[in-house]
């Protein structure tokens, strides 16, 4: 799939996607019924056999697209429920690291700000576009590192400490899988039996024996306009943090705005 269609509004990619695959369809159509059909000899029950074989793979590409379009859907829904995430996991983080003494709590903050503001501001964008920045990882360390130097000196710290530990373990698993799904998506395989079973779900529907070419090509167009909508379906949840449909950067933005930054 094009990846220049995720950077444009859904609804001009819906109108490309539908025009495209319409106008092939129709083309096809056009040179099926000038230069193939009568060299067929259609004999009674012609249409009947080509209509059982027309459900027959409607049928099974149905089911194969159907589950395709539940995967992308799952993986669209699990990357908003991965930046939830991740973003509550930083806004954990930063309740426990404000109980430590200074200068330790302001440096843990000072760190866990600036990674938010990064994300925010220089991730988003970039993976929007399919590029993964290695300067989250570098506040990151400087954030561990400092985390490990604290040594507890009650036991009250000491239970603090492990709990954040616990937290900021957390918030880097959460981080882990976002970047390994930033360039997640189906295989070219997968796309290559979408679209070859939808090319031949359409051209059977080229056989059918009608005298009317006005109603042959309304059948034709009606079946290319629901594979294409389907087939945007899919590829609009195929690529959730890519390009201009991905998933917001807002729950990152929230927990700065209500809670970092409240109180520095």
């Amino acid at each position: 799939m094009p990846l220049w269609l995720h950077d444009v509004p859904p609804l001009i990619a819906a109108a490309i996607m539908v025009v495209f695959i319409e106008t092939i369809s129709l083309i096809g159509l056009f040179l099926v019924r000038r230069l193939l059909i009568g060299r067929f000899y259609y004999h009674e029950g012609a249409n009947d056999a080509v209509s059982g074989t027309v459900h027959a793979i409607g049928v099974f590409y149905g089911i194969t697209v159907g589950l395709i379009a539940i995967g992308v859907w799952d993986t669209n829904s699990n990357a908003y429920d991965l930046v939830s995430k991740e973003a509550t996991s930083i806004g954990v983080l930063y309740r426990d690291v404000s109980s430590y003494p200074q200068p330790v709590r302001d440096e843990l903050r000072g760190n866990l700000r600036e990674y938010t503001v990064f994300i925010i501001e220089q991730t988003w964008p970039g993976q929007k576009k399919g590029q993964i920045l290695n300067a989250g990882t570098r506040i990151m360390d400087d954030f561990q590192a400092r985390l490990n130097a604290f040594e507890p000196l009650t036991p009250g710290q000491a239970s603090l400490h492990a709990e954040t530990l616990r937290a900021y373990n957390n918030l880097i698993e959460y981080r882990r899988l976002r970047i390994g799904a930033v360039n997640s998506g189906l295989s070219i395989m997968m796309w290559a039996v979408i679209w070859v079973g939808a090319a031949i779900t359409i051209a059977v529907v080229y056989f059918f024996k009608l005298h009317d070419a006005k109603l042959h090509a309304i059948l034709v167009a009606l079946m290319g306009g629901f594979l294409a909508m389907v087939l945007f379906m899919i590829m609009i949840n195929d690529k959730p943090f890519y390009g201009y449909s991905s998933v917001s950067s807002e729950p990152y933005k929230l927990i700065l705005d209500r809670l970092i930054d409240l109180t520095k």
